[in-house]
């Protein structure tokens, strides 16, 4: 081992005598790609060799009563990540470890996998090597859902629901954290992005120098005051359910019954929201909704409608339409062919944007004549 420590030293050294402005900027990335590889086995590495010190009780030896506190201490994280590193490289199978081996597949990507039904974690590991964090745990987060007995989650989530507050130490300022079951939780949140992007087009509009983020806090205190200006008469939660389901009385294997946004739920919710709801049917084995042409440039009821559903059969709602981006929130419909080239408002043609690649698109599709003049610029 005394090879390996004395390469990892002369690494470090040659790190730090590197400098990025002799590169060019393409040599840059390459390299930023390569020591990202380099250091997502490092940590690897890191965690195995942690492992094997812990069970002979090393960490005792050097003044730490637990194994993640000397990992914590020794690596500069948090003791929630040492423990999840050590709990990762104890449960990663043979196909996931030789992914981390090889820097494919970060720890904290392992940690989801593992967590995750074995049956998916092949698929798991290939959606790991090509993307962010976001869509591993997304996506894990789904089958582990999934997997489970449904009233069974339905009653850990009513258990698990939480709002704690506290004033910080820097400038009293008066944070919190809350959790809440989808069927409460998502239509609080649908409603204050709602909230949020009102008050963020208006600060565009006026040239306010406001973040999205302060928007945010200034909707959740209008949302508590009753101040907040009523919606456009958008759904605030949309279940997803299987007809049969509905009419049956429960859902089988296999069966939709979800909260787009939030997961599967039990039939009971859904009939228990029956009472005040608007109930739209779709039948997607049926006629075909991307048939559904308009010409002008609001979306009809029924076309945002099926759009907002996301691709069957899933049903599970729709994020940024760019390769690699994981935003599932605040994104804008756009016209993949630009309303004023002539483009219809048809399901084909429209495509879910997050703020900055929407800004993008917009900005690519001025520049080869495809828009009138610049207009001032809005929030989303």
């Amino acid at each position: 081992m005394v090879g390996l420590e004395q390469q990892a030293i002369e690494f470090r050294v040659a790190l730090a005598a590197s400098e990025p402005g002799v590169s060019t900027p393409a040599r840059c990335a390459e390299i930023v790609e390569e020591l990202a590889r380099t250091e997502k086995a490092c940590a690897v590495a890191r965690a195995r060799f942690a492992a094997r010190a812990a069970e002979a009780s090393e960490h005792r030896r050097r003044g730490f009563a637990d194994a993640s506190d000397w990992l914590a201490a020794a690596s500069g994280s948090s003791q929630r990540e040492a423990r999840d590193a050590l709990g990762t490289i104890a449960q990663a199978r043979p196909e996931l470890l030789d992914a981390l081996l090889a820097g494919d597949v970060s720890l904290e990507q392992g940690a989801e996998i593992v967590a995750a039904p074995t049956e998916h974690e092949a698929a798991l590991i290939e959606l790991a090597r090509g993307s962010a964090l976001a869509p591993v745990r997304d996506t894990a987060r789904k089958h582990r859902l999934e997997a489970m007995n449904v009233e069974q989650l339905h009653a850990q989530r009513q258990t698990a629901r939480e709002v704690v507050h506290w004033k910080d130490k820097a400038l009293g300022m008066i944070c919190g954290r809350f959790a809440l079951p989808p069927e409460v939780g998502v239509p609080f949140i649908n409603r204050l992005d709602r909230e949020a992007d009102r008050v963020w087009r208006d600060a565009k509009r006026t040239g306010s120098p406001l973040t999205r983020e302060q928007c945010a806090a200034d909707a959740l205190v209008a949302l508590c005051r009753g101040g907040a200006k009523h919606g456009s008469g958008r759904a605030e939660v949309v279940y997803v359910v299987d007809l049969d389901a509905q009419l049956r009385g429960h859902a089988s294997a296999g069966e939709r019954c979800h909260i787009i946004g939030g997961g599967p739920v039990p039939l009971s919710v859904v009939q228990q929201q029956l009472r005040d709801a608007f109930v739209k049917v779709a039948l997607h084995d049926g006629t075909k909704v991307d048939t559904i042409v308009h010409y002008g440039r609001r979306r009809p009821a029924l076309l945002q409608s099926v759009l907002d559903l996301g691709a069957p059969p899933e049903f599970d709602g729709v994020g940024c339409a760019v390769d690699g981006c994981d935003r599932r929130y605040h994104h804008q419909w756009d016209h993949t062919d630009p309303f004023a080239n002539g483009g219809p408002t048809s399901e084909d043609n429209l495509q879910p944007l997050c703020w900055a690649h929407h800004q993008e698109k917009t900005e690519r599709d001025r520049k080869a004549g495809r828009l009138g003049p610049k207009r001032k610029e809005r929030g989303p």
